[in-house]
């Protein structure tokens, strides 16, 4: 049987995109990026390592997109080398507040130390080393 080995991207649905541009390049240092689709519009897309969030605005989401797409209903998990007290400091910088951690879990492939925030949209996004 055929399988997958990475994700390319993935899509969020946000109801301001310029403030979900923003919190992610200045929170998470991803950089934006906005590219011609091969349908001919111009879409928005959140660029981190080999890997790209794509962002579609609510009400006027692209095609096809899921059967229903919400703002605020994803659950990331980011992984980073850099200390999580680094990542609570700038956070604090930023006045963005961590609802939890650290906190041991579980991820893809072993023990992870986890801080959680929230984006403009309510969605939650988790700081994670590896452990």
């Amino acid at each position: 049987m055929p399988s997958v080995d990475a994700l390319d991207h993935l899509v969020l649905t946000v109801a301001d995109l310029g403030a979900t541009v923003a919190f992610y390049e200045k929170a998470l240092g991803m950089t934006a990026e906005h590219f011609d689709a091969a349908d001919g519009s111009t879409r928005t897309a959140l660029k981190f390592g080999r890997q790209k969030i794509n962002l579609h605005l609510a009400g006027a989401e692209f095609a096809p997109h899921a059967a229903t797409p919400t703002r605020g209903s994803a659950d990331l998990c980011f992984l980073s080398v850099e200390p999580l007290a680094d990542w609570q400091r700038h956070f604090a910088t930023l006045g963005i507040v961590v609802e939890e951690g650290p906190v041991r879990r579980t991820g893809a492939t072993g023990p992870i130390l986890s801080v959680y925030l929230r984006d403009p949209d309510g969605n939650l996004v988790e700081i994670s080393n590896a452990l």
